[in-house]
């Protein structure tokens, strides 16, 4: 067997013998059913070669050695690679024109596209905003040390990572350089074994309306040929569907959008910023489009799969606003004008067959996953789960909750992490994994790599509390009354003899309520919450059983 091209992300720092230190990252990327890909950035100019084979610690294949330019990313493909497989490597450098012997990196691993059958885990994150004062370092190292920690066979980054539109006319080419380049030991730390996803986010700034402003010279451009230059995303092949677009200025294939199957899941990856009606203005309303291209690759995607799960990604309904099943009743999404009564898609997006929500629930997509509004959020709509992704950053644990939760019509949890969703045949299971520095642990109430929310699609057989997650209208929980003034009625169903217990926060993670009760039977059961001393406010009631969990916004009037 043997590697022609190699492209990877790592993060190491290494000594030669000739004590001139090297440091280098890599990045695993677009991994198929007979391939991977390596980009590797070395600070001196370096010669690197991989040993890889399946078994741990004894590799049988060895590829060519590479000239690794120095601040020059090197993007190789390992092929021929066996399908469904766990591979296992080491990297192997020196300095360049060096006699000194080749040292060794640890040893990461990777895996193949899994069969139909398998189980496997991946996990998202959203929204770092490093580049502002959002985002917090020392918070997003504790969440992809998180992410690590699951084994996930990849991770689906949602975008609002390594662009920054806050300059958009004043923003350098450097400048972008040095935002891409900043990600890549940090992504580098874990993404060595696990292959790594871009979704376009906002603040990329790769959208139409400045794509057009004096091209080349522009943040569209100008972040376009840097996110390609640090980072692989896939583009059509005989394994990923996509983009089929050749742009100039150097940009070719944008590898913006893309679909592939893995195990028995359609993972379908959208970019809903680089396609704008009019461009002479900020995008509003009918303006953001996936463009009549993406659209008709997303049709088509969907209606010709035969995958048991489908999940969708982009960073935003629509792109725009704040919030998720609100949003999707508008415009190209839903259809409607923002009156909610007058639906004139037919007028808007003439030869288009229906607006995208639609597209969704006929091809039974179950769950769209999106980010921007820096909270967990989870909504259903005719049978569609709109998921939004937590920052990773956040070490407030409040900056979504306090900004956007209003936006929402359902489960609203604060908090910094990310989500961890594992697929098997018989159902998914998704994951509110948060991420706590560890001065917010101490008082014992929170624990780093808790989960604080968690369900399922499908019979995982994990609680005896009745699946409420995917109905329309989750009724078996039941606040009554709610908004309430001193006293509550929490109702809700145990399918057997079960204990339950009962947790209720306010809006910053404090407990003011904990109460676990053994409960008899099947069938309503309910706690009464009586608090009069508290003041008035927003508080989450959580009920768990057997580590999963339900959670219901409530409010205090007074």
């Amino acid at each position: 067997m043997k590697i022609d091209n190699i492209l990877i992300f790592l993060s190491f720092t290494i000594l030669s013998t000739c004590l001139s230190a090297q440091t280098y990252n890599e990045i695993l990327g677009r991994p198929t059913n007979n391939s991977i890909t390596m980009t590797v950035l070395f600070d001196q100019k370096s010669d690197v070669y991989w040993e890889y084979g399946t078994i741990s610690g004894n590799y049988s294949n060895t590829t060519t050695t590479y000239l690794a330019k120095k601040d020059t990313t090197l993007k190789v493909d390992f092929t021929a690679l066996s399908a469904n497989t766990k591979y296992f490597y080491r990297t192997r450098y020196r300095l360049n024109g060096s006699t000194a012997l080749f040292s060794a990196s640890a040893e990461h691993s990777f895996y193949t596209q899994r069969a139909t059958g398998s189980t496997f885990t991946f996990t998202i994150e959203s929204d770092a905003h490093l580049y502002d004062k959002k985002g917090v370092l020392n918070e997003y190292k504790i969440c992809i040390a998180n992410q690590a920690a699951d084994k996930p066979d990849f991770m689906i980054d949602m975008g609002d990572t390594y662009g920054d539109d806050h300059y958009p006319t004043t923003i350098t080419s450097g400048k972008l350089d040095s935002l891409h380049k900043y990600y890549r030991p940090l992504l580098g730390s874990i993404c060595h074994s696990i292959p790594y996803f871009f979704c376009m986010g906002n603040h990329e700034g790769e959208f139409n309306y400045y794509y057009n402003q004096n091209p080349p010279n522009n943040l569209a451009v100008m972040g376009s040929l840097w996110r390609k230059f640090y980072f692989a995303n896939p583009f059509p092949n005989s394994f990923y569907t996509g983009n089929t677009d050749i742009e100039p200025y150097g940009i070719g294939n944008p590898e913006n959008y893309y679909a592939y199957t893995w195990g028995n899941a359609l993972f379908v990856v959208l970019d809903v910023y680089r396609y704008q009606c009019d461009t002479s203005a900020k995008p509003q309303k009918w303006d953001w489009t996936l463009g009549s291209a993406q659209y008709n690759w997303l049709k088509s995607t969907l209606e010709n799969s035969t995958a048991q799960y489908k999940f969708v990604f982009a960073h935003h309904v629509s792109g725009q606003g704040r919030g998720a099943k609100v949003q999707a009743k508008f415009f190209e999404w839903g259809g409607y004008e923002q009156n909610g009564t007058s639906f004139t898609f037919p007028t808007n997006r003439p030869g288009w067959a229906k607006p995208i929500h639609q597209l969704f629930v006929d091809n039974h997509v179950n769950i769209f996953f999106q980010g921007h509004d820096h909270l967990f959020a989870h909504e259903v709509m005719d049978s569609v789960v709109y998921q939004e992704v937590p920052m990773p950053s956040d070490s407030t644990y409040e900056i979504g909750m306090l900004a956007n939760a209003d936006a929402y019509t359902s489960d609203t949890i604060g908090g910094s992490g990310h989500l961890r969703v594992t697929v098997s045949p018989a159902c998914v299971k998704v994951d509110f994994v948060r991420a706590y520095l560890p001065a917010d642990t101490i008082s014992g109430v929170h624990h780093n790599m808790e989960v604080a929310f968690s369900y399922t699609i499908g019979n995982c057989n994990t609680t005896t509390i009745e699946d409420i997650s995917k109905k329309e209208n989750p009724d078996e929980l039941i606040c009554m009354p709610n908004p309430f003034n001193d006293e509550i009625s929490i109702n809700f169903n145990v399918a057997k003899a079960e204990t339950i217990k009962l947790v209720i926060t306010d809006m910053t993670g404090k407990i003011v309520f904990d109460k676990t009760e053994m409960f008899s039977g099947a069938g309503k059961n309910s706690f009464i919450w009586n608090r009069k001393d508290l003041p008035g406010g927003t508080y989450i009631c959580r009920l768990l059983a057997n580590n999963n969990m339900i959670t219901k916004k409530i409010v205090k009037l007074k």
